[in-house]
C-alpha cells in the first residue's frame, strides 16, 4: 500500500492507520512563508490551509490549536476555554520536543506525546482542508469530517481575523 513520492512520517502512518482517505502535496517550503506561501504554491485558499500550532498553558501543560492559515488564535480566549490563566505559543525547540515535529512541518496526527486537540469550528464545516503531513513542504488534503473521526478535538471558537 505504501506509495512514492511523498515521506512516510509519523502522520502518514496515523492516517493510515486509521483508514483515513488522503491525498498527499508536496511543495518548495519557504522558512517564514508560513500558510501564505504553502496555499500559493498549492493554489488553495489560505483559510482551508490549516495551522497546527503547539501551545503551554502558564502552568507549562502542552495542548494542540488548529487553526485557519488566515486567522490567529486570540489567547484570551483559549485560555478561558482551557481553564488556565493564560497560554503561549511554545517556543520552537519546546513544540519540536512536545510535538516530535520539526517546526514547520508539525501535523497533528502521530503526535509524540498525547495532549488535548482544539480545533477552530468553523475548520469543520469546511469542504476540504489542507494539513501539516507532519514534514516541512508537505500538506495532505483531507476531508475535515476525517480529522474529527480520528483526533476527536474540542471545538472552539477563538479565532481572530
Amino acid at each position: 500500500m505504501a506509495k512514492a513520492g511523498y515521506p512516510t512520517t509519523m502522520a502518514v502512518r496515523a492516517l493510515r492507520a486509521a483508514d483515513v482517505a488522503f491525498e498527499p502535496h508536496l511543495y518548495a517550503w519557504q522558512p517564514h512563508g508560513g500558510t501564505a506561501a504553502s496555499a500559493a504554491a498549492l493554489g488553495a485558499d489560505e483559510h482551508a490551509v490549516i495551522k497546527t500550532l503547539i501551545f503551554e498553558t502558564d502552568a507549562g501543560a502542552p495542548l494542540c490549536i488548529l487553526m485557519h492559515g488566515d486567522r490567529e488564535v486570540s489567547t484570551k480566549q483559549l485560555a478561558r476555554v482551557v481553564g488556565a490563566k493564560s497560554v503561549a505559543p511554545c517556543d520552537p525547540a519546546v513544540a519540536e520536543r512536545h510535538s516530535g515535529y520539526r517546526v514547520g512541518g508539525t501535523s497533528p496526527f502521530g503526535l509524540r506525546r498525547a495532549m488535548p486537540i482544539y480545533l477552530e469550528a468553523s475548520i469543520a464545516a469546511l469542504p476540504r482542508i489542507y494539513i501539516n503531513g507532519g514534514a516541512r513542504g508537505f500538506l495532505v488534503a483531507l476531508a475535515p469530517g476525517e480529522l474529527v473521526r480520528v483526533l476527536a478535538p474540542t471545538l472552539v471558537d477563538v479565532a481572530i481575523a
